[in-house]
């Protein structure tokens, strides 16, 4: 469960960020600024993160206020799931990112997939959708949904890239320390469950 600061601080940051959306009176646009700010604060407070950081994260995320979207990609080989190392913290990890504007949800896992690990892929079956505060991630300013795709092998060899350093299969029994930002062990042992049963439907919430 999310820690209470944290839904504080995400349900305050998408009430200024929808208000300042539309807004043209010039108070109430100066105490959507306020309530911002603070939202920025408690963050900051209960995070490693500058409040600079993520004033500026704020800034950049402007419109209506809804959930971001991450995408990964599970790929199999013998029995094995395709794990990618950052460079940003030295983890392991299933290839994906945030998605792309233009690209349908299979597309970008596909495209993430070769930049971070050099295989070609296709997109199969979507395996779960999360909800990231949810899954015992550590805390991110932004509320975000995580897409899990199963992808099939079609080609390609292990290729780092400039945001990761090494690229591996594992066996369920072998998993590298995971960078639980991205993807935590228990995403892993579900996604080992979908490939033993491909009748399982997909997870959710």
């Amino acid at each position: 469960m999310k820690p209470k600061w944290l839904e504080w601080a995400q349900k305050l940051q998408a009430i200024a960020q929808t208000g300042l959306t539309f807004s043209e009176n010039p108070y109430d646009i100066e105490r959507f600024q306020s309530i911002q700010a603070i939202a920025a604060e408690i963050l900051a407070t209960h995070t490693n993160a500058e409040l600079s950081y993520i004033l500026d994260l704020f800034d950049r995320d402007v419109g209506y206020a809804t959930p971001k979207v991450d995408v990964r990609g599970a790929v199999f080989r013998d029995d094995c799931i395709l794990l990618v190392k950052e460079r940003v913290d030295g983890c392991w990890t299933l290839p994906g990112g945030w998605a792309d504007i233009g690209f349908s949800p299979s597309e970008v896992v596909v495209k993430e997939i070769f930049e971070e690990s050099g295989y070609l892929t296709r997109a199969v079956k979507l395996l779960a959708v999360y909800d990231r505060d949810r899954q015992g991630h550590p805390p991110y300013p932004h509320y975000i949904y995580k897409l899990f795709f199963l992808c099939e092998l079609l080609g390609g060899s292990p290729t780092p890239s400039i945001e990761t350093e090494a690229v591996g299969f594992f066996p369920e029994s072998e998993i590298p320390e995971l960078s639980i930002g991205r993807v935590t062990p228990a995403q892993i042992t579900k996604l080992f469950q979908h490939y033993r049963n491909p009748n399982l439907p997909a997870d959710f919430d």
